[in-house]
């Protein structure tokens, strides 16, 4: 029996600007409200608002929450400083990635943990189960929260119209409590666009008035309501993984070319050490599979699943396709034996459905905004 999607708080108001809705991850979320492509391109040259209230928020309290966090996860979180995040794995005692996260710190013994909407109740559920012998809490603060995000390189300039707070002084992966448009928030200089932008995470209660505010303020910037799927090509031109595409509980953040947030110099053990190690250890020996870009020289678009190939052979596997907006050429990413990695790598296509379509391979990311 399939249960109702969740609403987030603002699910009237994207109805009544005539959203198309999907259930994503359980929840009944904005796909679009008018052009995919419009509302892509609106964030790239100017701003994008986003409801991201399906995002799952876990808060951790405690005199040994610091420690804690380090042994349940693969980053340091020690080292971040109060009013600072951090881009982090949860994973399996076998090194399997369980979900990527973000952990502001928002006091010396207060943490939000940010898990992906489809993994959140597994975070939430694995962190718990962790914290035995720490002097730690952890507390599920899903409904505590809506989450807005203002994505694009006016997004300074319209957030700035609506808070005194110091923005210019918040550098990116950080985050100060502040008021918006009159509206207690936590403002955050994060995102998942490859553009400038922050996320605010504000009571639920508060959502459609901040909503409405930003939409006001933003529209001498030409700032529009953007949904899920503009945001999935944005994260695609920027070569951001996506859970369940680029991360799965089949790869280490090894194998998936990010074995940077595992430290293994912090104090004490963690969660996945012995299996991360001997994949650090296999990454320098016997290099995986490597993520990539791949650019369509023709007109047909990849998908999740596709076969890479070259001289006939399957040499990889497509894990993220779509049309670029911003490039004007279907793009994909993939990971594909380390032989075939090298960007200009000739002989390289994608089996669409039996017709082998040739492909460029490139560096990711695709797309890099300019500073």
């Amino acid at each position: 029996m399939s249960t109702a999607p969740r609403l987030t708080a603002l699910d009237a108001l994207h109805r009544s600007l005539g959203a198309t809705m999907t259930d994503f991850a359980g929840w009944d979320m904005p796909l679009r409200y008018a052009s995919e492509r419009d509302e892509h391109n609106a964030v790239r040259t100017r701003a994008g608002l986003f409801d991201l209230s399906h995002m799952g928020e876990i808060t951790v309290t405690g005199p040994q929450a610091a420690a804690f966090l380090s042994y349940a996860l693969v980053g340091n979180i020690a080292t971040v400083g109060v009013g600072r995040a951090r881009y982090t794995m949860i994973v399996a005692e076998d090194g399997g990635i369980l979900d990527d996260l973000i952990v502001y710190r928002l006091a010396d013994a207060e943490y939000m943990v940010v898990a992906n909407a489809g993994n959140a109740q597994l975070v939430l559920d694995t962190l718990t189960a962790r914290a035995g012998g720490f002097d730690a809490e952890v507390r599920d603060d899903r409904d505590a929260y809506a989450l807005l995000a203002v994505q694009g390189p006016d997004s300074p300039a319209v957030l700035k119209s609506v808070t005194d707070a110091d923005l210019d002084g918040l550098k990116y992966y950080a985050g100060l409590p502040g008021t918006v448009a009159g509206v207690p928030a936590l403002i955050a200089r994060t995102g998942y666009t490859g553009e400038d932008g922050f996320e605010l995470f504000v009571d639920p209660a508060h959502a459609e008035q901040l909503w409405k505010a930003l939409t006001e303020a933003g529209a001498p910037y030409g700032l529009i309501p953007c949904g899920l799927s503009c945001r999935d090509t944005l994260r695609l031109e920027a070569g951001m993984p996506l859970y369940g595409h680029e991360l799965t509980t089949a790869l280490t953040p090894f194998d998936a070319g990010l074995g940077r947030v595992v430290k293994f110099e912090k104090e004490g053990d963690f969660v996945g050490r012995e299996a991360l190690t001997a994949a650090a250890e296999r990454a320098e020996t016997a290099p995986p599979r490597k993520l990539v870009g791949l650019v369509a020289r023709g007109r047909r678009v990849p998908r999740a699943g596709y076969p890479v190939v070259a001289g006939g052979e399957v040499v990889g596997e497509v894990t993220s396709g779509a049309p670029s907006p911003t490039l004007g050429k279907p793009i994909a990413m993939a990971y594909v034996d380390a032989a075939h990695a090298e960007p200009g790598t000739e002989g390289v296509g994608v089996d669409i459905r039996g017709t082998h379509e040739p492909y460029e391979v490139v560096a990711l990311p695709f797309y890099k905004r300019r500073k």
